[in-house]
């Protein structure tokens, strides 16, 4: 089986987009993270969960865990608000992260493999021209490795 055999197509956003937008994209989707694509439909950066939750989180918070415990409950519960008119772009590392991608010919296990040393739960599946074909998501792969694998 290859990846374009388990490829499914799911929402991206652009750096263009606001951080809201790709929270709420990653929710109402339950995905595990988001493909950032650029204007010609390629991934330019997988996002896992826990970095879109660093986007939508104040870095003071997230430098110094003891100012987040100063703040009290009711206000603390607002800090999504803080968000503005922030956009995935403004929230992004200075050095971003090559994309998370395999070709669409690549195997389960190479899709396993790079889940696993990027520490990644979405990959981007990319045809010959380097545009986005579809997502895996490790349910999605771990799905279909117990389908197709001994006793499936």
């Amino acid at each position: 089986m290859q990846a374009r055999d388990i490829a499914v197509n799911l929402p991206t956003v652009t750096v263009r987009d606001p951080v809201i937008k790709a929270v709420r994209v990653m929710v109402v989707g339950r995905l595990p993270g988001l493909i950032v694509v650029d204007g010609r439909g390629r991934p330019r950066m997988v996002l896992p969960g826990t970095q879109v939750l660093r986007l939508a989180l104040p870095g003071s918070y997230q430098e110094d865990p003891a100012l987040a415990r100063t703040v009290d409950e009711a206000h603390a519960d607002l800090f999504w608000q803080e968000l503005g008119g922030l956009t995935v772009a403004d929230c992004l590392p200075h050095q971003p992260a090559r994309p998370v991608t395999v070709p669409v010919d690549a195997t389960l296990l190479e899709v396993a493999a790079l889940m696993a040393r990027l520490r990644s739960p979405i990959v981007a599946v990319v045809d010959d021209d380097g545009a986005l074909f579809g997502t895996i998501t490790l349910e999605r792969l771990l799905t279909s490795l117990a389908v197709e694998g001994p006793g499936g």
